[in-house]
């Protein structure tokens, strides 16, 4: 098996080691001769592939274990329910897949950086096993902030609204750069990220703070800098979710949403950071699973969707690198088809990657029964296998080894430089809404600190939260920190419960997640007000919070509840740093939506 893996690594290589100068960088447009050079290149490979394995290309499927040929007996009885192997490294000898997904938790792919290196290594082993051997583009949503799937021993860095905050095209760059750094040296080349969707809905249940912000100009910019980060690292970014999701009431992954906007608003709003993604040389962009009528009277899915993807996305816009669809295991995308048809009609309205299939099997056979019955044609399997060629080629996967190592891993991934700015970016961005006679920063002699409130879950690790989380923050810094965690939704035993710690201390720090008009979140902030201690009120997620929180002298935003943000805003609420972050999307009030409370563009320093 090993002189069988070696003879097809040699053949691959043969064919696609070239000179640097024709293989280009991510994101860098080829000349016409280099690109006429790498496309003859790469079209020798698909020559040799079956039809079978051109179609295994395009799919991006997900499978359970932290290993590719020896997960544990419970995710190996998973696979076979599910995906009717027991292994990653059968799944991609049984479909000659292209490509698969990482997930935290619910599929047990990710633990610590080592155990990701080697599961991508067994993954890389297994696609060179194939008979036509091409390495696999292991794909990851890791946006960070709200949304993270390695966390423990990579660094943590602001999400996409921090980073709007922010407003430092440079600090978005280089967090994009330092993300791409680990996720090459874990083997990981395509990343589903950045978020290019424009927050105009502050009710959006799927949006909010994964985008940039409100402002399309400005997401657009935020967009084009972390695009530039993640392929300067050498990472397929992914802008997403075209042709835009930031003004839904709706969650696609159990509903279609419908975008309302007419085509001016269309281009005004949702298109600008697509083209700027476009303009900075994204390699992959991702469908939305919605209907946008002014785009396609048909109210077809986006992600099935001919005028959508071929006609503005691939003909108006100019885009000619992987559409990759949004997983076709959504609620969104399943209203209307069958789940054998829907891989289907997306490569037919010009999609290339076939993400999370929700039955892989009936996928791959749809679209191979497509093909043997004429509706597909080969000609058109190839168009997107060369482009998901040309993205691999990009990454360095067919002219080198793709695989890492752990020398590799441990010198990168987490790495004390890394770490530094991520806590200095974190701290450009956390933002300060409220400081009334000068609340804030702390004073000397306020010592004493409770902190209480709502306390998700670290992302990617539910043993740590964030309540005692921000404590130990705090007690680093030097105060003496009580914590009591009472949830988003405390009743009036907690309620007192916090009321009684709050007690002989010197101030309270009181988080919130996602207030709104009904939450029991504002009863404890007003009972807290009500002491008399000075209440320091935080959002960690929503800038929207402090709408329905009437009479806190103090108000901070940090935009997530992860540890760099956690750290950074205790800094700034202890006067060791300056608050620095600006609003990237208007608050309105809670009582009047047509009235804006505070401005995007609103954040105090400590000389206001």
């Amino acid at each position: 098996m090993q002189n069988r893996s070696l003879s097809r690594r040699t053949i691959l290589a043969s064919t696609t080691v070239v000179a640097a100068s024709a293989t280009g960088v991510m994101g860098v447009t080829a000349t016409p001769a280099v690109a006429h050079q790498r496309d003859t290149r790469l079209k020798r490979i698909i020559s040799r592939m079956s039809v079978e394995a051109k179609i295994g290309q395009l799919f991006v499927p997900y499978f359970y274990g932290a290993s590719a040929t020896s997960p544990s007996q419970f995710d190996q009885d998973r696979n076979l329910r599910e995906l009717g192997v027991r292994t990653v490294a059968e799944l991609i000898a049984k479909y000659h897949l292209g490509g698969v997904i990482y997930f935290s938790g619910w599929t047990n792919n990710i633990q610590d950086p080592r155990q990701v290196a080697d599961l991508t290594n067994g993954v890389q082993r297994a696609s060179l096993a194939l008979p036509t051997p091409v390495p696999s583009l292991i794909s990851i949503d890791q946006e960070h902030g709200v949304n993270v799937r390695i966390g423990s021993g990579a660094t943590q860095l602001p999400g996409a609204m921090a980073l709007g905050a922010g407003r430092s095209l440079s600090d978005a760059r280089t967090a994009g750069r330092i993300s791409g750094t680990e996720l090459a040296a874990l083997g990981i080349h395509q990343n589903f990220a950045p978020v290019a969707d424009v927050n105009v809905n502050p009710a959006n249940p799927i949006i909010n703070v994964r985008s940039f912000g409100a402002d399309a100009r400005e997401v657009g910019r935020m967009v084009a800098a972390q695009v530039t980060g993640y392929q300067q690292a050498g990472v397929v970014a992914c802008a997403k979710h075209f042709p835009g999701h930031g003004d839904t009431g709706e969650d696609s992954h159990t509903e279609l949403p419908v975008i309302t906007h007419t085509r001016e608003e269309w281009d005004r709003i949702d298109a600008p950071p697509f083209r700027a993604a476009i303009a900075a040389g994204v390699d992959s962009i991702m469908t939305a699973h919605l209907q946008v009528p002014a785009l396609d009277p048909s109210n077809e899915p986006a992600t099935l969707s001919p005028r959508i993807l071929q006609g503005v996305l691939r003909d108006e816009l100019g885009f000619d690198g992987v559409i990759v669809t949004d997983a076709l295991n959504m609620r969104g995308v399943r209203t209307k088809y069958g789940d054998d048809r829907v891989p289907v009609l997306a490569l037919k309205a010009g999609a290339d990657q076939l993400l999370f299939p929700p039955d892989i099997d009936v996928a791959y056979h749809g679209v191979l029964a497509a093909v043997r019955g004429g509706e597909i044609t080969e000609d058109r399997l190839d168009e997107s296998v060369l482009r998901i060629l040309r993205v691999k080629d990009k990454a360095g996967l067919l002219s080198g080894s793709p695989y890492t190592s752990p020398k590799e891993v441990d010198r990168v991934v987490g790495a004390r430089g890394h770490r530094l700015a991520a806590a200095r970016i974190a701290e450009r961005t956390t933002t300060l809404l409220v400081n009334e006679d000068g609340a804030l920063p702390l004073r000397r002699g306020q010592r004493k600190l409770l902190v209480v409130g709502a306390g998700p879950a670290f992302p990617t690790d539910d043993t740590r939260t964030t309540v005692p989380e921000l404590a130990r923050a705090f007690d680093e810094l030097g105060y003496s920190t009580t914590h009591l965690a009472t949830g988003r939704a405390p009743d009036a035993a907690k309620v007192d419960e916090a009321v009684a710690a709050a007690r002989g201390r010197d101030a309270v720090v009181v988080t919130t997640d996602n207030v709104d008009a009904t939450s029991a979140q504002r009863t404890l902030v007003s009972r807290l007000l009500a002491t008399g201690v000075p209440v320091v009120h935080l959002a960690v997620r929503n800038p929207y919070d402090i709408a329905h929180l009437g009479g806190v002298p103090a108000s901070l935003v940090s935009y997530c509840w992860t540890e760099v943000e956690l750290r950074a805003a205790a800094r700034v609420i202890a006067g060791r740093v300056e608050p620095r972050g600006k609003l990237p999307v208007p608050v309105q009030r809670a009582d009047d939506p047509a009235e804006v409370l505070f401005r995007s563009g609103h954040g105090l320093s400590y000389d206001d």
